[in-house]
């Protein structure tokens, strides 16, 4: 077989191999990286690069070592499941980095964070005043989690007593691409004919909708191909 043919042959291997077990280990490996995910992604990564161009390397040594490193991964999961002290040597522990509107600089230092690090989080969470923040905890992903003092939050409908209308369900997705979404309507119980009527309402077809949502507040949100917008925006 020529190198060429192999090294395709063995890159397209690799990113299914990626593709799968990323499926098999779930969404919690995409969304919260701590310590140990950040270990096992590297090395995930190496071998999947050396199956990929490393011809000198038998792929069933890298296979065996891929799999010995999910299966790894999956214990640690188990572990992590059944005791707390396994979560904690695995993922570590949450560290508050401002108490009070004052900064904890003995526990940033321990988790070499530095100010600009804390301003930026803090700007991107619109807090441009470190007065205004009760708590601010450095998450086991590394994200930081902020708590207002209670005269800086939000102020709810619940705050201001203003009655409010339940929501029981999610938004449903009803056309996409100018394409009904069949099951979603079945598994709402919605019929094709109460969506017909909506459209014809409003003067529409379906292949004329991009995207159409029946909200939690059970109002129909509806965009077409056409926005009638006389110079629309179109900057990058």
């Amino acid at each position: 077989m020529p190198d060429y043919v192999e090294v395709i042959l063995r890159t397209f291997g690799a990113f299914f191999m990626l593709l799968i077990t990323t499926r098999i280990l779930g969404k919690q490996a995409l969304t919260q990286m701590t310590y140990f995910d950040f270990v096992v992604t590297i090395t995930m990564g190496a071998i999947a690069a050396n199956l990929a161009f490393n011809t000198y390397v038998k792929v069933h040594h890298l296979f065996l070592s891929f799999c010995i490193l999910v299966g790894i991964t999956f214990l640690s999961a188990y572990i992590s499941l059944k005791s707390k002290k396994a979560r904690k040597f695995f993922a570590g522990d949450p560290t508050i980095v401002i108490q009070n509107g004052k900064i904890l600089e003995h526990n940033m230092r321990k988790m070499r964070y530095t100010l600009d690090y804390l301003n930026q989080e803090l700007r991107e969470k619109n807090v441009f005043d470190i007065e205004e923040v009760l708590f601010a905890i450095l998450e086991i992903n590394g994200t930081l989690t902020i708590l207002k003092k209670p005269q800086y939050r939000t102020v709810t409908r619940k705050d201001l007593w203003i009655a409010t209308t339940p929501e029981q369900r999610l938004s449903v997705e009803l056309i996409m691409d100018g394409k009904i979404m069949d099951r979603n309507l079945q598994e709402n119980q919605i019929t094709h004919s109460w969506l017909e009527d909506e459209l014809k309402k409003r003067n529409l077809h379906v292949h004329d909708v991009t995207y159409a949502v029946l909200g939690a507040n059970g109002l129909l949100y509806i965009d077409t191909y056409d926005d009638h917008l006389q110079s629309p925006i179109d900057q990058e």
